[in-house]
């Protein structure tokens, strides 16, 4: 068994870095598109909504629209999911944590 205050010491260092990490995706960002470019979004590393932009030729089909909208916010989050998610496989590294925990 390792000596508590190591081990203690061990946790505050990683949830500093954790903290870090936090920090730096807020200010990280991903862009997804849908519609060949009609539609972009931007969300950063927390999974915040940043900025929408639409083509103006693609604004009259309403329908058409609204399913790029969701298609491109959606394909930005997970692209933000997965960029949070190695970010922090990377500070809990070597901890022996089971994947997917953190």
């Amino acid at each position: 068994m390792q000596n508590p205050m190591k081990m203690m010491q061990q946790v505050q260092k990683m949830q500093a870095r954790m903290a870090k990490v936090q920090s730096e995706l807020e200010a990280e960002t991903v862009e997804a598109a849908a519609g060949g470019g009609a539609v972009k979004a931007v969300v950063n590393g927390q999974q915040k909504v940043l900025s929408i932009e639409v083509d103006p030729d693609v604004a009259e089909d309403v329908e058409m629209l609204q399913d790029l909208v969701v298609a491109a916010v959606n394909e930005a989050l997970e692209r933000s999911r997965e960029v949070a998610s190695r970010r922090m496989q990377e500070v809990t590294a070597g901890l022996g944590l089971p994947p997917g925990l953190v």
